[in-house]
């Protein structure tokens, strides 16, 4: 079969490749991209470290304790005030024009 128009689609509705476009080699293979890109996700478990690593080892920031009055400022909110805190598990905070429940840990959240 020739290129007849942009409309011209193989089986599965895949576009057809103009004439005079290189094949890569992917357009053949269909629903390849999406199984390569969900295996090319960031593993959510943290990796050992190696006794002989020339690297050191990433140390996780502390976690803050906040109390009701203290005053912090977030990286999208701006500054604002410690309202309510929920067993150590969240804060509550205003920041004037709203109020906002964060969970812990507070990586945007800094007190002042």
């Amino acid at each position: 079969m020739a290129f007849r128009d942009a409309t011209d689609r193989l089986p599965g509705g895949t576009p057809r490749r103009p004439p005079g476009r290189k094949a890569t080699g992917w357009e053949d293979r269909k629903g390849l991209g999406g199984a390569i890109l969900g295996v090319m996700t960031k593993s959510a478990v943290t990796r050992r470290h190696l006794p002989a690593s020339p690297f050191r080892i990433p140390v996780a920031p502390p976690v803050e304790n906040f109390e009701v009055g203290d005053r912090v400022t977030h990286d999208v909110y701006g500054l604002g005030r410690i309202i309510g805190v929920e067993d150590e598990v969240a804060v509550l905070a205003d920041f004037g024009s709203r109020q906002v429940r964060i969970i812990k840990p507070y990586s945007k959240v800094t007190k002042l």
